[in-house]
């Protein structure tokens, strides 16, 4: 194993976090919100590990494997989302570690669940609400990517980084070089969320509000800094949210080839049509079960404005809310909860900032099911699978499940994990609701979870970390970097 690339990479890592850390500094240094120096602090730690790994362990040579590649991309989660914590607790206003680190590893997964109570949101420094929605947008196109984006000297291979972090069953290169590919798709990425923050302001929010909220649709993550989230925004900012949301699901492959003109290949993705179709199928059955049935879908066109931004909030897994403070999701009809929390395991397209399983698995795991049935039914006959115009082989089918089978148990594992809370106000519904959401990177939940996880002891909080990050990394890198097995040298 080449230890050296990947604690040179790590090293990597650590100055790319404090460059970024940089501009919150500025914003806190700025406003006066007395949070510059927990900032400060954090910066000049990690930019000296940064510096030591750096020169201490430059590598002999640059190839590595897929090995090294899963390592990589684990310890770089690890290590930003720990560091990363260390404003907050520094500064005071998330006092307790544990805390803290499940802010940040919710943050950078682009989870969006929340250990603060709305006061404490609305009452946080700006500074640290601006690094809070930053993260968003720094993991959700990926750490390693942005550090092959914007660093010189990233080692060769780089596409086992690239599909040890990048979601999806499959990741295809842009450009034959990887450091090329993760530079075209941060620039899309960076193109897209300036957009949205100028419609932002255009539909008359305000600059700062537009700023994080621009991060936290484009990380699909779903952190704001009003309790309500996006309801007391205006109509217009809720449909600029909606539409960006639904843009930044889907696989930024095909925004390439749109910039190429190759509209046929774009418009011809299967995923992109299963996609869409999701979203108008949900958002029709929800929008006809939740007009004027509550106080806030009196009307056809309230009734459809939430219906869609639900839907769509809860399929890219994005976590964003039009829901009134005076109400939750609780209060929706039982047809709208049972849709939606199907919506938390189904997800965005593979390829996109989204979470859950994406829409490429799901074909994937009903080619499988519609092979077995052919295989019952005719076993002497040739039962080729086909999708996106491709031959899907029988490895890549039985990655599939062998992934769906680790994600379930992942799953069910934290249940029980939750289901050992004592805390009050819990129950069946809030915690396997969390522990879909968690692992999915929804944010959203049912129960008395659906206002947050502040209720849930360190041990619980401490399961939902490392189930965030297994999700945001698709199980493997981290379930990997965590076996005594792959360190072992052979």
């Amino acid at each position: 194993m080449n230890y050296r690339i990947i604690f040179n990479t790590l090293g990597k890592v650590a100055l790319v976090l404090s460059a970024l850390l940089i501009l919150p500094l500025i914003i806190s240094a700025s406003l006066g919100d007395g949070c510059w120096w927990s900032f400060g602090i954090t910066i000049l730690a990690s930019a000296a590990l940064g510096f030591t790994l750096m020169f201490a362990l430059k590598p002999k040579n640059s190839v590595f494997f897929s090995k090294e590649g899963v390592i990589i991309v684990a310890l770089a989660w690890i290590y930003v989302s720990a560091i990363g914590a260390l404003p907050f607790v520094i500064s005071g206003e998330i006092p307790f570690y544990i805390d803290a680190l499940f802010e940040t590893t919710s943050g950078f997964s682009t989870t969006g669940a929340t250990i603060l109570t709305g006061e404490q949101i609305e009452n946080m420094s700006i500074s640290l609400l601006f690094w809070r929605s930053f993260t968003h947008w720094i993991g959700g196109m990926g750490v390693i990517v942005l550090v092959m984006a914007v660093m010189t000297g990233t080692a060769e291979r780089g596409m086992h980084i690239l599909r040890a972090e990048m979601p999806g069953p499959t990741v295809d290169k842009i450009v034959p070089r990887a450091r090329g590919t993760a530079k075209i798709l941060y620039l899309i990425y960076i193109g897209m969320t300036i957009v949205e923050i100028i419609a932002l302001i255009i539909s008359g929010m305000p600059v700062f509000d537009s700023i994080v909220h621009a991060f936290g649709t484009a990380g699909a993550g779903g952190f704001g800094i009003r309790a309500d989230s996006i309801a007391s925004y205006s109509n217009a900012s809720q449909w600029v949210i909606t539409v960006f949301m639904l843009l930044f699901g889907v696989n930024f492959n095909l925004y390439y080839l749109l910039i190429l003109r190759r509209f046929r290949s774009a418009f011809g993705s299967r995923e992109l049509w299963i996609y869409c179709g999701v979203v108008v199928v949900f958002s029709t059955a929800v929008a006809i079960n939740v007009t004027n049935q509550l106080p806030f879908t009196q009307g056809a066109n309230d009734g459809i404005r939430h219906a869609i931004f639900q839907v769509v909030s809860f399929v890219t897994t994005t976590g964003y809310s039009t829901i009134p403070s005076t109400s939750s999701l609780n209060n929706l009809p039982l047809l709208s909860k049972g849709l939606l929390f199907v919506l938390l395991f189904i997800g965005g397209c593979a390829g996109s900032t989204a979470g859950g399983l994406k829409i490429s698995r799901v074909a994937l795991l009903g080619c499988a099911i519609k092979k077995e049935l052919r295989r019952i039914l005719h076993p002497r006959n040739a039962n080729a699978v086909k999708f996106e115009g491709k031959t899907v082989t029988d490895e890549q089918l039985h990655g599939v499940t062998s992934y769906f089978a680790l994600y379930i148990l992942l799953i069910a594992f934290l249940f029980v994990i939750l289901s050992f809370d004592n805390a009050a106000g819990l129950s069946i519904e809030a915690n396997l609701s969390l522990s879909a959401s968690c692992v999915n990177n929804v944010g959203h939940a049912f129960g008395v979870a659906a206002n947050g996880c502040h209720m849930y002891s360190w041990v619980s909080k401490l399961a939902m970390t490392f189930a965030m990050m297994f999700g945001r990394l698709e199980i493997y890198p981290l379930l990997l970097t965590l076996s005594p097995l792959t360190w072992i040298k052979k």
